[in-house]
């Protein structure tokens, strides 16, 4: 069976492409450039872009892409979709020049999220070279890092994520912030790479269409330098630097211009699938994360 390899890049609405220019170079340490189409390419790593932006009438989060390795896992990606009775369109030459692939299928999930699924990935063949002295960001064959999608109709969603793009779990968490009332459901699921999680559904709605994506620096240091960049510019603290129980990953929360969070973090689980077990934590970290910190307005 084909399978999605990584999480390639994600696509984002914006009012200001400058506000995302001046926050990835700035804070973010990425590299930017404009895209064919008028589009902003974000760069993290020796890729042309990993998060692109399309200036728009809103701020919101668009789309999710996913690689499969090759044209036949592709196609045979299609069929699967005929086979389960799922809708997909192909995309453009335009819209394959966008996103610098030999092929691109647009997928709708059961509540809206958007995904597009490609193959062959075209390299300009030029190094990253961070603009605030970022060494390298962990990407490669694990792909950009992870996204957190709203899924509201959860049952439907994960049937959809498990039986169509096959995706599988890491790990759950049923999110309890009244103990009288129903927990709000989480699953982390991972695809073919070693990364802990590329993709997590959560149970309820976000206006951004995202819940949170992350990105994963080399050590402690370059999320510490991070973290003193966010200040500068005065980005907006989501959640308080904290290590993850599920995926070890140590972070911290802050808002991007269009709504959504991004976690900046380091020291990910990297995962030998054949010897894992899913389980579900009863707690999202081992020290710190305070999302509270936004509500209460602190930086």
């Amino acid at each position: 069976m084909s399978e999605i390899k990584s999480l390639s890049y994600f696509v984002v609405q914006t009012r200001s492409l400058e506000s995302w220019r001046r926050y990835a170079e700035d804070v973010l340490g990425m590299m930017t450039a404009d895209g064919p189409s008028g589009e902003l390419y974000i760069k993290m790593d020796e890729r042309p872009f990993r998060i692109l932006i399309e200036e728009g009438s809103s701020d919101v989060y668009q789309a999710s892409g996913w690689e499969l390795a090759s044209e036949a896992d592709f196609s045979s990606m299609l069929e699967r979709l005929d086979k389960k009775g799922v809708t997909y369109e192909l995309g453009s030459t335009q819209l394959c020049e966008s996103r610098g692939v030999q092929a691109v299928a647009q997928v709708v999930d059961p509540v809206g999220n958007r995904h597009e699924l490609t193959w062959g990935h075209i390299s300009d063949c030029l190094p990253f070279a961070s603009p605030q002295g970022v060494p390298r960001f962990v990407t490669g064959n694990m792909g950009l890092g992870h996204t957190v999608l709203p899924a509201v109709d959860f049952d439907t969603c994960l049937e959809f994520y498990c039986d169509v793009l096959g995706f599988r779990h890491s790990d759950i968490f049923n999110f309890r912030p009244d103990p009288a009332a129903p927990p709000t459901r989480i699953h982390f699921m991972h695809c073919g790479n070693a990364r802990h999680h590329s993709l997590a559904i959560a149970e309820y709605d976000v206006p951004s269409k995202c819940v949170h994506v992350m990105v994963e620096v080399e050590n402690m240091t370059e999320v510490g330098r991070a973290h003193d960049r966010r200040e500068a510019h005065n980005v907006p603290l989501s959640a308080t630097l904290g290590q993850h129980l599920n995926d070890r990953m140590t972070s911290f929360y802050m808002k991007t211009p269009s709504g959504f969070d991004l976690e900046y973090g380091c020291g990910g689980l990297q995962v030998d699938w054949d010897q894992h077990s899913v389980f579900e934590f009863s707690r999202v970290s081992i020290w710190g994360h305070d999302f509270g910190v936004g509500q209460r307005g602190d930086s």
